[in-house]
């Protein structure tokens, strides 16, 4: 494209080619700004990507570091519940579990334990459901007779189950939990003897993993608000919930 000469343009006349036409569409779109976006693309996608796989990695560190510092608490069991029915440590595979060990003839400590647990328990299934599993293991088998476990357990939570069986089976029991307790082997059921024992409920996630004991200090918001951030983690980790 040619203009003729006028005032404005004294010295003759101006010329555009096909070629600075097309540089002045284009822009500053030129070859060079196009490999520059390239590259930024393929180097934020890099970069992100590393940001995503070191969070991966940092994500399973933290898990791995959570499994690791956790004492060993918890074994395998079988006993017998109120209800005359087997229950294994198996049967709290899946569920969020409370486990208690006491004895029926405890005065106050097991009672006012038990209670706490219920009312964990009616706060926690108010916003979660039936999730949790309580039970109460007696170290004081020869008294504890499954009649006897029935019958007291009818003063608490509905959904506490309590366990018994023989001596040799609550020993190993109170042993894999770590539990203390000083029933005497060969205690007669008529006796008068006195029973002492530690004083925790446990806390175990639904793959059967310790997670916390709680001791008779802890109130039951307390227990309520822990037993929340751990679920609140456990599905962060696991991607599941129960």
């Amino acid at each position: 494209m040619c203009t003729r000469p006028n005032k404005a343009t004294a010295h003759g006349r101006r010329c555009f080619t096909s070629g600075a036409r097309d540089r002045a569409a284009v822009g500053v779109f030129t070859p060079k700004a196009a490999a520059l976006f390239v590259a930024t693309g393929v180097g934020l996608f890099y970069y992100f990507h590393y940001e995503k796989q070191k969070l991966l990695e940092q994500r399973q560190k933290e898990l791995e570091s959570r499994s690791i510092g956790r004492p060993h608490v918890g074994g395998p069991f079988t006993l017998t519940t109120h209800e005359d029915k087997p229950f294994s440590d198996k049967d709290l595979l899946g569920k969020w579990s409370f486990v208690y060990f006491g004895f029926t003839n405890c005065p106050d400590i097991c009672p006012a334990e038990l209670d706490k647990i219920g009312s964990v328990l009616t706060s926690l299934e108010k916003d979660y459901g039936t999730i949790f599993r309580p039970v109460f293991i007696s170290v004081d088998p020869a008294r504890d007779s499954i009649s006897q476990m029935k019958t007291y357990l009818t003063d608490f939570h509905p959904h506490i189950i309590g366990l018994t069986g023989d001596y040799a089976t609550v020993k190993t029991t109170c042993k894999a939990y770590r539990v203390y307790f000083s029933t005497p082997p060969n205690a007669d059921p008529k006796g008068d003897y006195l029973v002492d024992h530690s004083i925790y409920v446990y806390l175990m996630d639904p793959n059967g993993q310790f997670v916390e004991a709680f001791g008779q200090s802890s109130t039951p918001d307390e227990v309520v608000e822990r037993v929340k951030k751990e679920i609140s983690e456990f599905e962060k980790e696991t991607g599941r919930k129960v």
